[in-house]
Order: structure tokens, then C-alpha cells, then sequence
């Protein structure tokens, strides 16, 4: 603690025991009710369940029967602004109705907090519960095994199976579990140490939640926890007639998906709810969709979900054309032996570096240790002489010199080198020297970006034809995407071959990369590296290189989990980013004291200089810790660490269990054994989140759990996470880091003066230096990486928001285009838009005439006002006047259709050999053809109606599914393009909103015309009942993949900016699209037929005297 806020603390008070002070009256109403509800038989403690939903119905009557009113008005008026104003009257209403619940429950929260702990205890106390059967139980009888039958009574035995575990209960809510369900439903953070039983403190703002029918949803870490908590605490809720369901157990998209979202609590991990978000929004039926609104979650270990996962947006992708084609293999033995060759030439350099040294040359003797530092700043050599006395020191004052005045003269250190890398940006740079060597004597311009202002001035100066220059100009264009592509390659491929190492960053398993979850050591099934680089791991480890993809939908988990009404959690490790949750999400973090005092003594951390002295000192620890018969967790940071100790540990013969990314499916039973005596278990340091490590008596006389941490981690809250292992409900236990100056954090953001320390106290090899002193400076560290870390994710999340701002609106033109309740609304709208746009550009242009040919183009129908009215009317007027008549044409032209569509229907609906559900309907503008599927009983009985609701819904979301996923292209490429705004000093964000919305306006007014120039020149072709068949339950699927696309921890500007740097120029995005011909390309000298689209006149002349014409808009081409 800093001393400002020690100084705070006496003034303003301590945070944490004031928010304790505000829930405490809470909880003793709580405890004020035990009494009474213990005198009550079983099923008077059941009834009190539907007491409470009754109490909760009553006071929602009056909104509920406003709305049902108003749905129903909004069904029979024809009144399209009166359907929006009605519609905006239910939006209103049900937000209403969401405040009058939340009083309501907070008025009952005392008494169903006391029914849930009364709920245990009976269950504690009870092997067996008696109760009159109600049809809940009857159905539950048939699954369970702890629910069974005998006449009209049901009988709860107190032993079920918890995902393959049996278990017996054996839990009672203590009171500071009743402050963190307090603090839950609150909707705030609550901080619970471990061992504290957070699976059981959920209970209590699931129970009160799920009262209303709305759905609570808890999200976990991993399926196991979704899965054995579900089973676990299934029976307390089942017992009053809620119900619970887990969606990991069931496949994506089905019915059994469906009714899990349905039931009253469902569990789940967090990646599945955020693709079921993703999948309901490129469903094509109302049946296909699983959510319901999003209401209230709580999620389990809110730290790694709301911070750890944040940075990784989840993604539904698909294939995309020519997504085989790279350059990945063809470059990669270039880049190996440019690695190699820079390796070499480093070591030999190195060597040099220390001879000048050890000489007295210090001046030279460092600009080559610099060298070999810019160049391979991750040798091991290299990290094991900067732990020798006075180095470091030499190193960064040499950095610091050729550093100043933004990097003028680092070139001449770069000049011997072929690539630099800056380690804490993960950044790679090719040198002139790299440049030249990679392009080879036959092109040396391989890799040379062509300078485009010039290139394309010297075409235009040149003396040729048009036509030649369009040649030149689309070869240049071509030359300058294809080398942006080659050096982005070249660029990811060195960044794999000298940044990310196997079995640290990543794991090659099942001929596959896959990443390992830096903060948790959990392999991430399913993520992919972005950017291509995950691609250029896989050609570097020989495995296959996968195809490359497109976005279809994505969202990041800080805006799936800004949907909910209320979002709450609980952690063990959440105050050191309670800066985060709050700015983000707006969620307080509580401390809630613990049941009973920590015993464990949380030692100073010892500081060694070299790996090599940190980790036999960790194996001496472990000896003397295992023959006192204590077990031991050993937390690590990667699996390489991880087997390294393991070696060590079997070379000294100290029988030990190894958790890693590689054996990660192993993890509760390993945490499990984990607490016997003399158990060593090594592990990351954040596993077993979830699983507690019980101690018998033996061990806890023994001095109970030892944690040894082998090295400090970026972040406090994982080393906080590997203390609370030990120490459970006032168990003994110790914690002790080792740590050294080759660490990662020590080395690029420690601080030099524990350096100099070492230096200046003279310490002998194997020597250790332990003081709080020293552990406060290595915890500044972290908090540098923090902030540093906490900095990427909200640029990310500030990229996501400009998103987010058009997915809404997207998304919610899909739900009313599913539904159809809304959509006449969202259809008047578009009309009202396009006849704003046609208004706007032509009256800006006083050009009437292409004014007449673009209402028949988007509307079908001629104007509704002379010229002369056109020129006096303003843009609003003229607006105004437009949508009026293409509304009333709009109305006449679908009841004409359903009129031509129903004596059809009729027949086929009639006829006794026809035993059709549903039925297909070709639609067709003249141009494409769109089958309608509609349900055969409701388009006889609205006498056609449906079908053109159908219709409708049909052609809406074939049009916005279109355009959406070009659009996330679009998003794509400007997202990356915008980066090199750097290079101009400006900043990228701001661009990247500007162009979005732009691009993002754009699609809205092309779909907007799309939309309505379909549904204005829609007819039906079928004249005949035999052309009408059957429609075929066939759900419209695409092969599509879910992934979440990783971004580099140090580097998301770094990473996304992505220049080459130097004389390689930039990588700039070349937005290119894909036109398709929908008839043979025109000469210029091919003879064409013209029709002026008012008077009906032909014409036949050449193409070139034609498109003066048709760019006027008078006239179009039309087939001989």
C-alpha cells in the first residue's frame, strides 16, 4: 500500500470494511427470519418459493397488462408512425417492469436468503427429505436418482453425482458468505479468498434472481467447473421448483441448447455464451435462435474472464476465396537462414564483447554488447553475462546514450545487423543489411515497396493512352499488394522464429499449434494468433499451415458482458484491477472478510542473480519442506520451466505430479492429490482455479501447505492467486517467491536498483539477497505491466466500441426482420431514408430528370411531383411527399400480391391429396430469383398475407447477412490500414471512427435500396398449383469455425501497427473488391439498343456514343 493511501485511510476510511458496514444490516434481517423458517415443515419452506414468484407477478400486473394491450393495438393498426410510437411506449414499459422487479426482490432478499440457508441446512441435516409430490418432482424422478417416488410423496436423498464426483452435502452459508450474496445481487464484485466456498455464495443471488423467469446465467473459467457446479448445486434449487441446466453439456444450435438458456439458472463457460450470442445473430428462423434477453450474470473467477480473456475477441469465421494461397513456405527457408546467419555472427560478437571488457575496452566492449542485445536480446548466454557484476549497468547507459534524441544514432549500431528486435513491443525490424541479403543478387527490389505518389506521377506524365495508363496504374496496384502481403509475411515469420518459443508461448500437439494461456498455463483450444503470425508458427514447427479465413460475426467479452442488465462476480483476486472493473464495467470490487483469520505466513521474496542459483535453491527448499511432511505446490510460469524442475526434482529422486499445458486435462485430480503429505506438485500458477487443496490433520500439524513461486508473473493478482492455494479456512501454510535477475520481469522492466544493490553488496555466487524492501520494488514492476496490459485492452476494447455501436443496429434490424412484429416499421424507414438520399443528391443537382429515373429504379413508379414543384419544394418536402406515395404504391402493390398468390395457396390448401406444413414461393425482380418459405394453414387464413410477411423477412435478412459480411471485411482491412496514421502523427482510433462510420453509412444506404428496390419490383412468377412445393425442414448452414483471435500481451499497438520499418516501407492495406459481371463486357465500338426509360423510345449507336446517355440517366442499355 502505498502512503497516499495510507494517508486516505485515516481521513476518508477504509474502503473495504465501510462497504462490509453497509451490507451488515442486510444480513442480519437475513439471520432475524432462521428462526421462524426453521419451525416450518418441508413443504411450507417450499411453498414460500411460490409465494415470493407471486409476490413478484403482482407487482409487475399493471406493466404486464399495459403491454399486452399495446401489443395487440400494435397488431391491428395499419398506422405505421402509431406502430413506432407504440412500439417505443413497450421498450419504455419494459424497463419499467425490470425496476419494479429488482425493488421487489430487494424487499424479499432477506427472506429468500434465509429459505436458501434454511434449504441447506435440512439438506445438512437430513439424509432424506419428505415431501408431497408436485409435478416437478414426478418429472425430476425419472432423471434423478436423488429425487424418488413412493404415492403421492417425494423423498430428496442428500448424495447425488456432481459431474462424475458423488458427493454428500455438507455445506451451511456462514455470514460473510451471506455479505458476498449480498454484494452479488448488488451487482458488485465480490473479492473471496480461497477456500471461502464462492459455489455456494452464488446460490443465494441465483435462487432470488431467478424468481422472475428472466434467467440467471453463471459463467465459469471451463467446462469441467460449468459442469460439476451445475450438477452440484442443482438439488438446492430443484427443491423449490427452479430449474438448472449447463449448455456445455449440450451441441451448439440444438433444442436441448435451447432449453438450457430456457431454464430458470444455466451455467456455462464464457466463450459458449458469447457464441451463442454471435450464432442467434446469423440465424435465419426465430427457431434457430437459443439466448433470451440478457438479464443477470454472475461470473465465476471474474478476473481471468472479464480481464485475462478480454483481449481476445471471440470470432465466428468462415472460408474465403483463395484463403490457401501464401507465401508462408516459399519464405520460410530465407528467414531461417537469415536467423541463423544473424545467430552466428552474434555469438562470434558476443565473445568479442566480453574480450574488450575483461581488456579495460569498456566503450567498445559495450557498443558490441549492445549489438548482440538489439539483435538477440532473448540469448541465453547473452541474459546469463548481463547477471555478472557492473554489465547491466554498461549496457543500459550505453542504450540510454545512442537512445537520445528519439534514437539518432542506434543506426549505427544496427548497421552490422540484418533484423533489430525490440522485445518489450514485440517488434521485428529489417535492416538494410537484412534487406539486401533476403532479396538476393536476381531482384534486388524483392522487397521494396514502390513509392506510390511517384510511380503513379511518371504514368501520368508519360505521353500514354488512357488505356495504357490504366494498364500501368492496375500493374502498379498489383506489384504494391503483393509486396505489402510478401513483407507482412516476411515480417510475421521472423517475429515466430525469434520472438515465440515451443512449449513457452505455445505447444505443437495433435500436429497442431496451440497457444498456452500465459496467465492461466492452459492450453486455448479453438485461438488463433492474428494477423497471420499464427500461420507463420505453424510453417516454422512443419505442421499444416491452416487456410486463411473472414470475419462473418465477432464481438470481444467486455461488450457481450455490457449486454446484461446486471452483471456481478466473484474471485479470489480482484482488487489489484479494481481501476478496470469499474471504468469498464462499471462493477465495485467488495472485500469480504474471511470465515476465519489467515494463518499463512506470506514471505519476503529471494532474489538471486542467475536462473541456475534460483532453482537449486527452489530444490534444496523442496527437500527440506518434503522431509518435514509438508507437501509442496511449485508454481511456474511455462512448461518449460515446468519440466525443467521435474528433471531436477527425478534427478534428486523426490517422487512429484507435473500439471502443464501439455497434461492440463489431468488437473482436478492432481489438484486433488495435491494436499497429502509430502506430495510435491508443480504446477502454473494459476491452476486449480476452482478446486480446493484439503489438508488432513497430519499436515496441517505438519505447518500445512507450502507454496514456492519460481518466479514472479506480470501480474500481482496470479502471484496473489498461487498464495491463496494455501491457507483455506485458517489452515497453516507458507508462501515463498525466488525469484532472479534472468527473470523476464526482472529483465525488461525490473528495477536497476536492486541491480545495483547486488552489484555494490558484492554477492557471492549462490548468494541471496531477502528484504520487503526489495519485494515492494519487484511488485512496482508489476504494476508497470499492468497498466501496461490494462492500456492494450482498453484500446481494444475502444476499437470494439465503434463496432459494437453498428452491431446493434444491425443486429436488431436482423431480430425484427426474424420476428416480423416490427419490421413494417423498420421497412417505412428505409423507404422514408431512400427517399431522403434520392431527394438530397438530385436536388443538390436540380437534376429532375435522374430524379425520375431513380424513383423507377428504387421504387417502380413515376414521380409524384412535376418539375416545377420539384424545383420550388426544399429536400424535407420533397422527402416527404416521395415516401407518402411510395408507401400507398408500396401497400397496393403487396396486397396485389397476395391477392395473385391466394386463389394458388387456396387450391393447394384444399386439396385433400396435399398434406404440405410449409410451402416454397419463388419471388423475382426481373433479375434474381428468391425462394420464401411460408407456413401453408396461416397464408390461407390471412389470405395470403403471410406469405408476403414472409417475403418481407426473407429478402430483409438475405440483403443485411450480405452486406454485413462484406462489411466486416471492410472493417477488417480499415482496422489495419489506419495504423500507419502513426507515421503522420496522428492518432489511428480517431481515423478508424471517422472511415467506420463513413463505410458503415454506406452499407446502410445500399441496403436500404437493396431492400426496397426488391420488395417494389418483387412479383410472383407462379401461375400455376404445380409449380407450388413442398418446403423441406433444411437449416441454412455454412462452414463456419469458432475461434478467439489472440493479440499479443506487450503488443497490441506494436502488433496491429505492423510496419516493417526502414527501407521496407509499410505494409498498407490494399482494399480491393471483387467485381462479377452479370453480362459480357462492352466494347467501345459495340453496337448497343438504348431505351429512354420515360417515353419507351429504342435507339441503336456504338457503346462510346452511349454512355454520355446512360450516365445522365435518360437512357438504359436493354438486350436485343
Amino acid at each position: 500500500m502505498g502512503l497516499l493511501d495510507k494517508v486516505l485511510k485515516v481521513f476518508v476510511g477504509d474502503k473495504s470494511k465501510q462497504d462490509v458496514a453497509s451490507i451488515m444490516p442486510i444480513v442480519e434481517k437475513i439471520k432475524s427470519f432462521e428462526g421462524d423458517l426453521e419451525k416450518l415443515s418441508h413443504d411450507s419452506l417450499r411453498e414460500k418459493t411460490i409465494a415470493f414468484k407471486a409476490q413478484i407477478a403482482n407487482a409487475l400486473s399493471e406493466v404486464n397488462t399495459k403491454i399486452a394491450q399495446l401489443e395487440t393495438e400494435a397488431d391491428a393498426t395499419e398506422d405505421i408512425d402509431r406502430k413506432e410510437e407504440i412500439y417505443t411506449e413497450i421498450d419504455s414499459l419494459k424497463n419499467d417492469a425490470y425496476e419494479i422487479s429488482e425493488n421487489t426482490l430487494n424487499e424479499i432478499l432477506p427472506e429468500a436468503f434465509a429459505v436458501v440457508k434454511e434449504t441447506a441446512k435440512r439438506f445438512f441435516h437430513n439424509k432424506e427429505i419428505e415431501v408431497t409430490a408436485s409435478a416437478f418432482d414426478r418429472e425430476l424422478s425419472a432423471e434423478k436418482d436423488y429425487v424418488r417416488l413412493e404415492g403421492d410423496q417425494a423423498f430428496w436423498a442428500n448424495s447425488w453425482d456432481a459431474a462424475g464426483k458423488p458427493i454428500t452435502w455438507d455445506m451451511i452459508h456462514y455470514d460473510v458468505q451471506l455479505i458476498g450474496g449480498v454484494a452479488m445481487h448488488q451487482g458488485k464484485i465480490a473479492e473471496m479468498q480461497t477456500g471461502e466456498g464462492k459455489t455456494l455464495v452464488a446460490t443465494l443471488p441465483m435462487y432470488l434472481n431467478a424468481l422472475t423467469g428472466n434467467g440467471v446465467h453463471l459463467v465459469t473459467v471451463n467446462d469441467y467447473l460449468a459442469k460439476r457446479d451445475s450438477a452440484w448445486m442443482a438439488p438446492l434449487f430443484q427443491f423449490h421448483g427452479l430449474t438448472i441446466d449447463c449448455i456445455d453439456v449440450h451441441r451448439p444450435n440444438s433444442a436441448a441448447r435451447r432449453k438450457a438458456y430456457a431454464a430458470d439458472i444455466t451455467y456455462g463457460t464464457n466463450n459458449e455464451f458469447g457464441f451463442d450470442y454471435l450464432r442467434d445473430n446469423m440465424a435465419h428462423s426465430p427457431s434457430d435462435l437459443v439466448q433470451r434477453p440478457h438479464n443477470y450474470a454472475i461470473v465465476d473467477e471474474v478476473d481471468s474472464v472479464l480481464v485475462d480473456d478480454a483481449r481476445t475477441p471471440l470470432i465466428i469465421s468462415g472460408p474465403v476465396p483463395k484463403g490457401d494461397q501464401h507465401e508462408f513456405d516459399a519464405l520460410k527457408p530465407q528467414v531461417d537462414s537469415l536467423v541463423n546467419l544473424q545467430r552466428q555472427q552474434l555469438t562470434g560478437t558476443l565473445a568479442e564483447a566480453k574480450k574488450l571488457i575483461a581488456e579495460g575496452n569498456t566503450k567498445e566492449g559495450a557498443v558490441q554488447l549492445l549489438r548482440v542485445y538489439r539483435g538477440l536480446p532473448k540469448n541465453k548466454a547473452l541474459i546469463k553475462y548481463l547477471s555478472e557484476e557492473g554489465i547491466r549497468q554498461l549496457l543500459q547507459k550505453t542504450e540510454n546514450h545512442y537512445m537520445q534524441d528519439n534514437n539518432r544514432e542506434m543506426h549505427k549500431i544496427d548497421a552490422e545487423l540484418y533484423f533489430t528486435i525490440d522485445e518489450k513491443n514485440n517488434q521485428i525490424e529489417l535492416t538494410d543489411k537484412g534487406i539486401e541479403k533476403i532479396s538476393g543478387k536476381e531482384d534486388p527490389n524483392f522487397f521494396v515497396m514502390p513509392e506510390m505518389g511517384m510511380e503513379i506521377s511518371k504514368i501520368e506524365t508519360s505521353g500514354l493512352s488512357t488505356e495504357e495508363q490504366a494498364t500501368k496504374k492496375e500493374e502498379l496496384f498489383r506489384d504494391f499488394s503483393v509486396k505489402s502481403e510478401r513483407i507482412h509475411t516476411m515480417n510475421q515469420l521472423l517475429k515466430a522464429y525469434t520472438l515465440f518459443e515451443k512449449d513457452t508461448e505455445y505447444v505443437v500437439m495433435d500436429n497442431k499449434v496451440k497457444i498456452v494461456d500465459e496467465q492461466t498455463g492452459r492450453i486455448m483450444d479453438g485461438r488463433r494468433y492474428s494477423d497471420g503470425l499464427h500461420q507463420a508458427i505453424e510453417a516454422k514447427e512443419n505442421v499444416k499451415i491452416e487456410d486463411a479465413t473472414q470475419t462473418f460475426a465477432t464481438i470481444t467479452l467486455q461488450n457481450y458482458f455490457r449486454m446484461y442488465r446486471k452483471l456481478s462476480g466473484m474471485t479470489g483476486t480482484a482488487v489489484t484491477e479494481a481501476g478496470e472493473f469499474w471504468e469498464i464495467y462499471e462493477l465495485d470490487v467488495v472485500e469480504i472478510p474471511t470465515n476465519r483469520p489467515i494463518a499463512r505466513d506470506d514471505r519476503d521474496d529471494k532474489v538471486y542473480k542467475t536462473k541456475r542459483e534460483k532453482y537449486n535453491a527452489v530444490i534444496d527448499e523442496v527437500n527440506k519442506l518434503t522431509d518435514a511432511g509438508r507437501p509442496v505446490l511449485i508454481g511456474t510460469t511455462s512448461v518449460e520451466i515446468s519440466e525443467l524442475l521435474s528433471r531436477m526434482l527425478t534427478i534428486r529422486k523426490i517422487q512429484h505430479n507435473v500439471l502443464n499445458a501439455k497434461l492440463h486435462k489431468k488437473e482436478a485430480d492432481i489438484v486433488a492429490d495435491a494436499g497429502n503429505a509430502g506430495q510435491v506438485t508443480i504446477a502454473t500458477n494459476m491452476a486449480g482455479r476452482g478446486t480446493d487443496i484439503k489438508l488432513s490433520a497430519e499436515v496441517k500439524k505438519a505447518g500445512g501447505l507450502a507454496i514456492i513461486g519460481t518466479e514472479r508473473h506480470d501480474s500481482r493478482r496470479v502471484d496473489r492467486q498461487l498464495r491463496g492455494r494455501s491457507g483455506r479456512q485458517g489452515d497453516p501454510g507458507s508462501s515463498q517467491f525466488y525469484v532472479s535477475l534472468e527473470d523476464n520481469l526482472m529483465r525488461l522492466f525490473g528495477s536497476e536498483r536492486i541491480a545495483k544493490m547486488m552489484d555494490r553488496m558484492g554477492l557471492e555466487e549462490g548468494e541471496v539477497i531477502q528484504h520487503s524492501m526489495i519485494s515492494k520494488s519487484i511488485e512496482r514492476a508489476q504494476k508497470k505491466v499492468e497498466e501496461n496490459n490494462f492500456g492494450i485492452r482498453k484500446r481494444l476494447l475502444e476499437y470494439d466500441d465503434v463496432m459494437n455501436a453498428q452491431r446493434e443496429v444491425i443486429y436488431k434490424r436482423r431480430y425484427h426482420a426474424l420476428y416480423g412484429e416490427r419490421l413494417r416499421v423498420d421497412l417505412a424507414n428505409m423507404i422514408y431514408d431512400t427517399s431522403e438520399v434520392i431527394a438530397e443528391t438530385n436536388k443538390a443537382a436540380q437534376d429532375y430528370k435522374n430524379f425520375e429515373f431513380e424513383l423507377i429504379r428504387f421504387f417502380s413508379m413515376g414521380s409524384p411531383v412535376e418539375e416545377k414543384e420539384f424545383n420550388s419544394l426544399n429536400t424535407q418536402q420533397l422527402a416527404g411527399k416521395i415516401y407518402k406515395a411510395a408507401l400507398v404504391h408500396y401497400r397496393e402493390k403487396m396486397a396485389r400480391n397476395a391477392a395473385v398468390a391466394f386463389p394458388i395457396i387456396k387450391n393447394v390448401y384444399e386439396n385433400p391429396e396435399s398434406k404440405y406444413e410449409r410451402i416454397v414461393v419463388p419471388f423475382s425482380d426481373g433479375n434474381k430469383e428468391l425462394k420464401v418459405v411460408t407456413n401453408l394453414k396461416d397464408a390461407y387464413e390471412s389470405e395470403g398475407k403471410q406469405l408476403i410477411t414472409d417475403f418481407e423477412k426473407n429478402i430483409t435478412l438475405a440483403i443485411i447477412d450480405d452486406a454485413w459480411k462484406t462489411h466486416l471485411r471492410k472493417m477488417d482491412e480499415l482496422k489495419q490500414s489506419v495504423q500507419l496514421a502513426v507515421h503522420e502523427q496522428k492518432d489511428p482510433l480517431l481515423i478508424y471512427k471517422f472511415e467506420a462510420f463513413e463505410l458503415f453509412k454506406q452499407m446502410i444506404e445500399e441496403v436500404n435500396k437493396d431492400v426496397i428496390s426488391f420488395l417494389f419490383k418483387g412479383e410472383l412468377p407462379v401461375q400455376e398449383q404445380g409449380q407450388i412445393r413442398e418446403a423441406r425442414q433444411v437449416r441454412q448452414t455454412e462452414k463456419m469455425e469458432t475461434s478467439k483471435e489472440e493479440i499479443q500481451n506487450l503488443d497490441e499497438r506494436a502488433a496491429q501497427s505492423r510496419a516493417a520499418g526502414g527501407n521496407t516501407q509499410p505494409r498498407q492495406q490494399q482494399i480491393t473488391e471483387t467485381i462479377v459481371r452479370d453480362h459480357p463486357k462492352i466494347g467501345r465500338n459495340d453496337r448497343v439498343t438504348l431505351k429512354n426509360v420515360m417515353n419507351g423510345e429504342n435507339k441503336s449507336m456504338k457503346y462510346k456514343q452511349a454512355i454520355p446517355l446512360i450516365e445522365k440517366g435518360d437512357w438504359v442499355i436493354v438486350e436485343d
